[in-house]
């Protein structure tokens, strides 16, 4: 009888033990995270009745809980399941309402502002929210994830962003697809008044690439000897890494720096993916056409880089009736006959049948049929419309990364007239450099169209000078 009792009482000591040090493991987690940093823009999250318009079409009432303000833009919708952290810091979804699909959304929180070993965001696809708002059908007010800090709410507010639930996003997204992508209004606390249809913002006549790149160079090391120039049409974080892993440090230039004068030093050109209009960005355009003509390394688009590689050569775009915004779109590699499973963000699209003499379509959309990929007949130039690095989403073309950085490899291996290319960046432009993107703090614009605390989407303070 003694031995069992001794043997209880050790049970229940242990026990008592491993449950105090899982309770200590987890506080212990989420005290070393980073936590939020408070925005400028920030409001109390508000719960106030809440109205989502589509201009010339239904109007949706619903329950904030995000930022109190009332903001105009894009209503584009994600077919995608998980990775809303990622979709909504994605710099390509600057200026456009997004609309998610998935009935309940943020049930797992919203992660810290943590850092890799190169210094890039581990949960984000950039600092900030990128998107002018925000609609579901369900918000989670409760969420359990081990990476998480604050609630879905709590973030919007925090970014000042509007957020609005209990509308029946069915019914929306049937609307946009039949209709196309629309301008539409999220008005909180106030009851929609048709007069306001005049306030209505069209993202697409802004040159929204200006206003999520860098404003400076800067630059993210890597343990490799390679270097990648990089052009920042609104890169995501998770393109930097991708490169970064596998061994080439990047620089990164802002979207209208004429790349073609300094391409020389580098092993490889890069364009990233970003929001907008492509033709918006004309001197990317006129300096990628003077990089292709001078130019013999590597270079690779993705998305909007893609589009802009197709531009340079000559091509032309089109704008899509309702986009392609998800995690599981079948894109066919027309050079090898193989279907890979790839995530899309993107409203625009190349028109395959205006390429000119030297290149080929390289995978197309087996939804729709259209272009997913261009690649030059004799030269080191490709781009995607899909993502390959994909966070958030499926992996299957992430080896166009591998192809892209064996040819860069190969380049500096090859060298210029027989001789070696020097290997890594110059330490003094890399103590020099910012290590972060410049200038790109978002901030509330006022509607000039609207009345008080209505806003157009988010836009951007002064650039900042660049720091050691």
């Amino acid at each position: 009888m003694m031995a069992t009792r001794m043997l209880n009482q050790h049970s229940k000591s242990l026990l008592k033990g491993a449950l105090g040090k899982r309770y200590l493991a987890t506080v212990t987690g989420s005290s070393g995270r980073l936590m939020p940093e408070i925005h400028r823009g920030a409001t109390p999250v508000s719960y106030d009745r809440a109205t989502f318009t589509i201009r010339g079409g239904p109007v949706y009432h619903g329950k904030s809980f995000g930022a109190k303000q009332n903001i105009s833009g894009e209503a584009v919708f994600s077919t995608a399941l998980v990775g809303y952290p990622e979709s909504m810091t994605d710099p390509s979804y600057r200026g456009q309402i997004l609309v998610f699909t998935q009935p309940l959304i943020g049930n797992y929180g919203v992660p810290g502002r943590d850092r890799d070993e190169a210094g890039l965001l581990k949960y984000f696809e950039s600092p900030h929210i990128q998107a002018a708002g925000i609609v579901v059908a369900d918000a989670a007010l409760q969420y359990s994830h081990w990476t998480a800090v604050e609630s879905l709410g709590d973030w919007c507010a925090r970014e000042g962003v509007p957020a609005i639930s209990g509308v029946d996003t069915r019914d929306i997204v049937t609307f946009l697809r039949e209709q196309g992508s629309s301008l539409a209004r999220i008005t909180i606390g106030e009851e929609y008044d048709a007069d306001e249809d005049e306030a209505f913002i069209d993202p697409e006549q802004i040159n929204l690439v200006a206003k999520v790149s860098t404003k400076a160079p800067f630059h993210v090391s890597s343990s490799g000897d390679l270097h990648v120039a990089v052009i920042d049409c609104g890169v995501k974080e998770n393109i930097l890494r991708s490169l970064v892993g596998r061994g080439a440090s990047v620089t990164c230039f802002p979207w209208d720096y004429p790349i073609h004068k300094v391409a020389h030093h580098f092993d490889g050109v890069f364009i990233s993916n970003g929001p907008g209009d492509p033709t918006h960005c004309a001197p990317t355009v006129y300096h990628l056409r003077k990089l292709m003509e001078s130019y013999n390394g590597p270079i690779m688009g993705i998305c909007l880089g893609h589009q802009l590689l197709a531009l340079a050569a000559g091509a032309r775009t089109i704008k899509l009736k309702y986009g392609n915004r998800a995690h599981n779109i079948p894109a066919l590699d027309l050079t090898t006959g193989r279907c890979h499973i790839t995530s899309q963000n993107h409203g625009y699209a190349v028109d395959v049948s205006t390429l000119p003499a030297g290149w080929k379509p390289y995978f197309i959309n087996l939804n729709d049929q259209s272009n997913e990929g261009i690649i030059h007949e004799s030269k080191p130039i490709m781009g995607t419309q899909f993502h390959p690095e994909a966070k958030g989403g499926p992996l299957d073309s992430s080896f166009l990364f591998d192809s892209y950085v064996n040819q860069v490899t190969e380049f500096r291996e090859k060298g210029i007239d027989g001789v070696k290319r020097e290997g890594r960046p110059n330490p003094l432009l890399v103590d020099l450099l910012s290590k972060e993107r410049v200038g790109v703090e978002p901030k509330p614009v006022k509607d000039a169209h609207s009345g008080p605390g209505s806003f157009v989407g988010q836009g951007y303070s002064k650039p900042v000078s660049v720091h050691a």
